[in-house]
This record gives C-alpha cells, sequence and structure tokens, in this order.
C-alpha cells in the first residue's frame, strides 16, 4: 500500500499520467466528429416518437383516458425508485427545471429523473472522494482537518451544482445553433408561405431543408409540425416553440404567427421583416465579436509572442557580447 502511494505522490508519474491523459482527451476530441453518425436522423426519430406520443395524449384525451400508451423512453428503475423515495421533485427542481430541460432538448420523465439523481448523487460520491484524497491518500497532510473537511464539504457543493452547469451548458449550445440558422429558416419559410404553402406544411417542409444546417432546429419545427397536426389550439404550439428555443427571434415570430392565425392577416410581409432583422441581427453580433478581437488578443501576444520575439531578435546579440565578453 505505501508503494502504491509513493507512486501516486511520484510528480514523474503524475506527469506521465497528465500527458498520457492529454494526449488521449486530443485523440478523442479530434475523432468524435466521425464517430457522431448521423444526429439529424436520430433526432427525427426521436421527434417522431414524440409525434406518436402527442397522439397517443389526445386520443386519451377524447376517449375519456382510456388509452394508456407510453411510448417515450422510460427512467431507469433505481433512479425513479430513489427520486420517488426522497421525493426530490419537491426538494431538487421547481417550475422552471422541466422547461429548461426542454430547452436543452431534453424532453420527457427519464430526463427529469437523471437530473433529480445526478444532483443528489454527485454531492456525496465527490465528499467520498474528496476525503479518500485527502485523508487516505495523505494529500495535503500537514494542513489542519478542519480545512481539508471544509473543502470536502465544498466539493459536495460543486456536485450539487454540476447537473445544472451542464443543462445551462447544452441550452447555450443549442440556442446558439437555432440562432445561427434561425434566419436561413425564415426565408425558406417566407419562400414557402408565398408559393401558397399553409403553415403547417411549411413547417414540415423548412424543418427537412434547414437539418443540414441545424439538426436542433430541424427537430424543433418538426415536433412544432406535430404539435398543430394534433393539438386542439395552434397557438399553444407556436408558444411551445417559442418556450422551447427561448429565443427573442423565434419569440417575435411566434407573435406574428399567434396574431396572423387570430386575425386571419397574411403573415408574409411580417416574415419578411422579421427575416431581415433576424439577419441584421446575427450580422451586428458577428461585427461585434469581430470588434472585440483585438483587445482580447492583447494580452496573449504581450505574454506569449512578444517575449519570444524579443529572444529571436536580441539573442544573436546577447550570444556575440557573451562570447567575446
Amino acid at each position: 500500500m505505501k508503494a502504491f502511494l509513493d507512486l501516486l505522490l511520484d510528480p514523474q508519474f503524475l506527469l506521465a499520467t497528465l500527458t498520457a491523459i492529454g494526449v488521449a482527451a486530443t485523440i478523442l476530441t479530434l475523432a468524435m466528429p466521425a464517430t457522431d453518425g448521423d444526429k439529424l436522423k436520430t433526432r427525427m426519430k426521436a421527434v417522431a416518437i414524440e409525434r406518436e406520443q402527442i397522439r397517443s395524449r389526445e386520443r386519451a384525451r377524447l376517449m375519456g383516458g382510456t388509452d394508456k400508451v407510453q411510448l417515450r423512453q422510460a427512467a431507469k428503475p433505481y433512479m425513479q425508485q430513489l427520486v420517488d423515495r426522497f421525493n426530490l421533485k419537491n426538494v431538487l427542481s421547481d417550475e422552471s427545471t422541466a422547461n429548461r430541460l426542454r430547452m436543452a432538448g431534453m424532453r420527457g420523465n427519464a430526463p427529469m429523473v437523471a437530473f433529480l439523481f445526478a444532483r443528489f448523487v454527485l454531492p456525496f460520491v465527490l465528499f467520498l472522494l474528496a476525503m479518500f484524497y485527502f485523508f487516505v491518500i495523505g494529500v495535503m497532510a500537514t494542513t489542519p482537518a478542519g480545512l481539508r473537511v471544509m473543502m470536502s464539504v465544498l466539493a459536495a457543493g460543486i456536485g450539487l451544482y454540476l447537473p445544472n452547469l451542464y443543462i445551462s451548458n447544452a441550452i447555450t449550445k443549442r440556442q446558439l445553433s437555432v440562432r445561427r440558422a434561425w434566419p436561413d429558416a425564415l426565408d425558406l419559410l417566407l419562400i414557402c408561405v408565398e408559393s401558397g404553402m399553409a403553415v403547417e406544411p411549411a413547417f414540415r417542409r423548412v424543418a427537412e431543408e434547414i437539418g443540414s444546417q441545424s439538426a436542433e432546429l430541424a427537430e424543433e419545427m418538426s415536433l412544432t409540425t406535430a404539435e398543430m397536426a394534433f393539438l386542439p389550439d395552434r397557438r399553444k404550439a407556436y408558444e411551445n416553440l417559442a418556450s422551447r428555443t427561448g429565443l427573442d427571434g423565434v419569440k417575435n415570430v411566434v407573435t406574428a404567427l399567434i396574431q396572423a392565425e387570430r386575425y386571419g392577416t397574411p403573415i408574409g410581409s411580417a416574415l419578411r421583416v422579421l427575416a431581415q432583422e433576424s439577419r441584421d441581427s446575427r450580422m451586428a453580433e458577428a461585427e461585434k465579436k469581430a470588434a472585440a478581437l483585438p483587445p482580447k488578443l492583447t494580452v496573449p501576444m504581450i505574454v506569449f509572442f512578444l517575449p519570444v520575439l524579443f529572444v529571436v531578435i536580441m539573442g544573436p546579440a546577447f550570444i556575440q557580447i557573451f562570447k567575446w565578453g
């Protein structure tokens, strides 16, 4: 056991381990795009399952609740038992949790159960790992025990918020993909509407065409098409689209569609204006990032480029001075 601990505390072993982990992570990062497969097909299959779920729910409503078909993926039994046993839905979640999961592309009961399970289990796991690291392996052995216990509690607190951080990152990435493809989707939707297509087939066609650019947006528009087909009120389908994306541009288009649905006004002109605004907003965001690039490069250039440049320029002169000195 002592030899194993000495090996873990050996700086050369730690350096070699970290180097191997870094190389493996680099190879994995480079290889992931080739192993992802066709995301669009996977997402469209999930949307098809969601469409069947909506059909089953509406059929159950019309038949008085006798249809009990469940097509969504069920939660893991051990996770469900733990969540139910400790009533974690009331303790670790609120009204916005389910909406945040939908914004991250996670619908149904299974993602909610997995999220609550992770929030409950991770603090204990990280606390035990930190205690093992500090008291069994003996790292920071000269530090007072109370401080090491506090650091272990801090690790447990980090574990409590790690699932929220993961969901926030997933929402950010999904919104970025939708925001970039939304102006093009509006242009396609405008073309479909002005050619005489109804809103529902127009949404379906745009979802098929925009999938190569943004699988996330294609998934949302396909799901909206399914909801428009089966929900009694199209307004609810539009509001669900705005709620799932959480983007102002999408909310503006949803407002225009709702007004056209209510008052029977043509939506072609509104879509044209909104599409132009979306393109202008995307261009303004790109210009803002380009303008912020020089200040961000100032510190890296000072810290990393200038010293190397000085060494290359002044190095030969210093060598000659020391050689003749």
